[in-house]
């Protein structure tokens, strides 16, 4: 099954975010439609809660099953 949205994000452009994203951090996709339609993307951020940032401060990323369950299970960890 081909995936439809990135479940993964690297920040590139914190401008005014500084406190809550990491510029070159890996970040997990929330799904938000509506979100996608005004240019913002949902990620679970620095405060561990999903908030909306402008799609243009990431790039998506496609990780290996393998280090997508284990980025996952470090997530659940913390």
């Amino acid at each position: 099954m081909k995936r439809t949205e990135p479940r993964f994000v690297v920040c590139v452009k914190n401008k005014d975010y500084a406190a809550s994203l990491d510029l070159r951090k890996l970040y997990q996709v929330v799904a938000d439609g509506a979100a996608a339609k005004l240019g913002q993307i949902r990620v679970i951020d620095e405060s561990g809660e999903d908030y909306l940032y402008p799609e243009e401060y990431f790039v998506p990323v496609q990780l290996p099953h393998s280090a997508e369950r284990a980025v996952r299970r470090a997530a659940s960890a913390k």
